[in-house]
């Protein structure tokens, strides 16, 4: 991976993360960085999931690799809060 796709992945994940935030109801107890981090790395695995199911490259806008993404960032936004409420 260049340093391009590094930074790609940086601010998708932030935007990925941030919907996925958005995605959960009610208010969320992480704060921005965790968010952020849960993006990034929602963003990778969602890519990779969807290249292994062969809907990574479509036409346009690739709507189904966003939405396991989103569902990704979503699922981890609630994790990471379930782990830090546990403190």
């Amino acid at each position: 991976m260049e340093i391009s796709g590094i930074i790609t992945a940086i601010v998708i994940g932030i935007v990925i993360g941030l919907l996925g935030r958005l995605a959960l109801p009610g208010r969320q107890h992480i704060g921005i960085l965790w968010t952020i981090l849960v993006g990034i790395v929602a963003a990778l695995v969602g890519t990779a999931i969807a290249g292994a199911f062969g809907v990574a490259d479509t036409k346009g806008i690739d709507w189904i690799e966003l939405v396991i993404q989103i569902a990704l960032a979503a699922v981890g936004v609630a994790g990471v809060e379930q782990l830090k409420g546990r403190r």
